[in-house]
Order: C-alpha cells, then structure tokens, then sequence
C-alpha cells in the first residue's frame, strides 16, 4: 500500500503537466505571469481570452497606464482596473460584453476619487429596446421608437463630479440612455402630449357653447351641448 501510493506521488506531476498542456493547447500565443497564471492570450481564431495587462506608453503629453481585466471572445469582461505606471490605481470600470455598463469611478495619482460615472450596457437577453424621442434642446418627450438594440454603451443614470481635496461633491448630472436631463424641467411623457391634444380638439358647438357661457359662474356643459342644445 505504501508502495502503491508513492507510485501515485511521483505519478502527480505528471498528471498536473498534462492538466496544464490540454489548458494551454487553445491559445495561438499567451504569456505566463511570474506565478505561472496565463496572460494576454489569444485562441486559435485570435480573439483575446482570459486575463490580460494591457500595457500603455505615455504619448503626446498623455501620461502612461496599464489596465487589468478579463476577456471573453475579445470583449471586456466584469471588472477592469487601471494604474499609473508607477503604480497608484486611477479607475475602476465595469464592462458588459465589451461596453461599459454600471458605476465606473476615477481617480487622481493621489488616489482621491473625482468622478463617478453611470453606464448602460448592452443586454443580450432584451434583443429591442424602447427609446425616448426628445424635443430639440429641451427634456420633453415627443415620442417613444421601438429599436433593435446593438452592442452599445450609453450614459444613463447619474453623474457625480468630486472636490478632489475634500471629497464634497460639487456637481451632479442625470442622463436618460445618452440624453442629460435639464435640471429644474419637468419631463413630459407623449402620453401626456397626447392628452393635451384631445384637450384642444373641440367641435365647433362645444367652441359655440363657451363663447356664449363665458364668465357664467354656474354653467355646466353637458350631453346636449355638444348637438348646439
């Protein structure tokens, strides 16, 4: 028995460099980490799988970063990280199928937040989306259009903007999927432009009839008025 199970220890190595090389036989290329975990690798369709760094160069005065993530299918995946290149964390953002979707917060090299972001991502489990149609430069809506939805990230929810030295919050922006709602206006929905046209579609007897009860403290329209009684 001793025999059997030292014959099974010098056996598991064997095992795990299988267990390994069967893992690694879908990527074309990869890199492995210092502690022998899979990065930046790409299958055999060359997409990008699993857990990437993303390496950035400063360019044009822009500085530098690095990112960290997953991948699934080359899109971005859940949680994704990112550093300055000297280390210090400057975001953290959440993806959806490759689009941001969720509270995405940012951060200045001292690590203080200033900006919070809300996205709405694309879901696969809802293939048509009702969007709002707006009136030019104002919050009303006019009307509603059923869409296909597509892969697509859109500012939806609220904005927070941070005193980066204090923490106080110094400003809030709410957006409507893309469209900032203007603070202080009242949003109407069409149903409401719709029962405001009814309001003011009048036949010419129910016109004739406020004409001539007009300032009549107790005057009440009823079924006869409308057929000129």
């Amino acid at each position: 028995m001793r025999i059997l199970k030292i014959r099974q220890l010098c056996l598991l190595p064997i095992f795990l460099i299988l267990f390994f090389t069967n893992g690694i036989a879908q990527y074309k290329t990869f890199n492995l980490s210092t502690d022998g975990d899979t990065l930046n690798a790409l299958d055999m369709n060359g997409m990008k799988q699993g857990k990437w760094v993303v390496h950035v160069d400063p360019l044009r005065g822009e500085p530098g970063y690095e990112e960290e993530g997953i991948f699934k299918n080359n899109n971005k995946e859940g949680i994704w990280r990112k550093y300055s290149l000297v280390g210090d964390i400057i975001a953290v953002e959440v993806y959806k199928l490759g689009g941001k979707d969720g509270i995405q917060q940012y951060y200045t090299y001292l690590g203080d937040l200033i900006r919070e972001e809300s996205w709405r991502g694309y879901d696969p489990d809802a293939p048509y989306d009702t969007i709002a149609i707006y009136g030019e430069g104002n919050n009303e809506i006019i009307d509603y259009k059923i869409v296909k939805a597509d892969q697509y990230s859109v500012k939806h929810g609220e904005w927070k903007y941070f005193d980066a030295g204090t923490g106080r919050l110094v400003k809030t922006e709410m957006y409507d999927r893309g469209h900032l709602q203007i603070p202080g206006e009242v949003k109407k929905t069409a149903a409401t432009q719709v029962d405001k046209k009814k309001e003011v579609e009048k036949t010419p007897q129910m016109i004739e009839w406020e004409k001539k009860n007009k300032g009549k403290k107790n005057a009440v329209r009823d079924g006869r008025t409308y057929s000129g009684g």
